[in-house]
């Protein structure tokens, strides 16, 4: 099922249990991009002065692991966005599926570390204003 946003954007539409068969393929996205971040973190600082000394002849040595780390990133990220799912914060590792409630659109919550997708809010709200499922009506 499909449904299109205010921008007409065709938006995928996920079941709470569509959602939680897509939590393992989550889990491994969202490591490697946040393993990708702490490479990208560590290595910003020396790629800085060898782009500094750019023209110099400077170079890295950890540069092509700071490329690795940002094609990791993109890549990653690509690939959950490609499935549907609007990632909201990467160092949180927090994502929301599109679902459909009693004809209406709400965002099914899940953060990385959370067994399965337990919380929902308004597509107008956020993760501080998240609800328990069990509130749902």
């Amino acid at each position: 099922m499909a449904h299109d946003d205010e921008q007409g954007q065709h938006e995928r539409i996920f079941t709470l249990s569509e959602a939680n068969r897509l939590i393992p393929q989550l889990n491994s996205k969202l490591t490697a991009i946040q393993q990708a971040k702490a490479v990208l973190s560590r290595t910003k600082e020396d790629i800085k002065k060898a782009s500094a000394q750019a023209e110099y002849g400077g170079g890295s040595t950890v540069g092509h692991l700071y490329i690795l780390g940002l094609q990791q990133v993109s890549a990653n990220l690509q690939a959950i966005q490609e499935l549907g799912i609007l990632v909201k914060d990467l160092d949180l590792g927090l994502c929301d599926f599109p679902h459909l409630r009693d004809g209406r659109l709400v965002y099914l919550c899940w953060k990385l570390g959370e067994q399965e997708v337990l919380w929902w809010h308004e597509t107008t709200t956020g993760y501080k204003d998240r609800c328990p499922l069990e509130d749902l009506a």
